[in-house]
């Protein structure tokens, strides 16, 4: 059974799943309904993932995984591709992780989602509604973690909802929800650079 968590929370994944290798992380959220008009067909979402080290600071740019570079140089961390509307049930974009080819020196990874030319089409997360990050075992297909981010992000552009850490031999996973005013994968990139 999943385990539900609040902004904040951390729970730990391998501890108590011996063996747990291969998970996937799915993202999914909803554009609002305003009558019978949507903002689907507009409004672009796109999850990425930071690959960092253990100051929190990427390595390089080949340590960010999304649409445009599906697959980390490692093996170990694989993008599904860009969904453009958010439409349907479950899952708009997943992450394919397998945890025992991240290399030593990649500490933790964080999972973001930004708005794709947000400033052009004056949109924000005020504008999406039933954004979620969860955490499946691919072994037998058990959710793990889930965490739904039931915060008002109107105005806001970027979404860093969670995470996925070491901490000493065992990962676990760390509900961020936090909204920021990146307006471009760029931004995001340059927040997490070294320096």
């Amino acid at each position: 059974m999943a385990i539900n968590l609040q902004k904040g929370q951390k729970v730990d994944l391998t501890k108590g799943n011996a063996g747990l290798s291969k998970i996937m992380v799915g993202l999914g959220w909803d554009p609002v309904k305003r009558g019978f008009f949507s903002f689907a067909k507009d409004f672009d979402c796109d999850a990425s993932v930071l690959m960092l080290n253990s100051s929190d600071r990427l390595v390089n740019n080949d340590s960010v995984i999304y649409f445009g570079s599906l697959k980390s140089k490692c093996g170990s961390v694989v993008h599904s591709g860009d969904n453009r509307t958010g439409d349907g049930e479950g899952d708009d974009e997943k992450i394919f992780i397998e945890l025992d080819k991240i290399p030593p020196h990649i500490c933790k990874l964080v999972f973001v989602v930004n708005i794709y030319d947000c400033v052009d089409r004056k949109q924000d997360f005020g504008l999406i509604k039933n954004a979620y990050i969860r955490v499946l075992n691919m072994a037998n297909k058990q959710e793990l973690v889930r965490f739904v981010l039931s915060e008002s992000y109107a105005g806001k552009t970027t979404l860093v909802t969670g995470e996925i850490y070491r901490h000493e031999n065992e990962w676990k996973f760390g509900a961020i929800g936090e909204g920021t005013s990146e307006t471009s994968l760029r931004e995001i990139i340059s927040r997490y650079s070294q320096r």
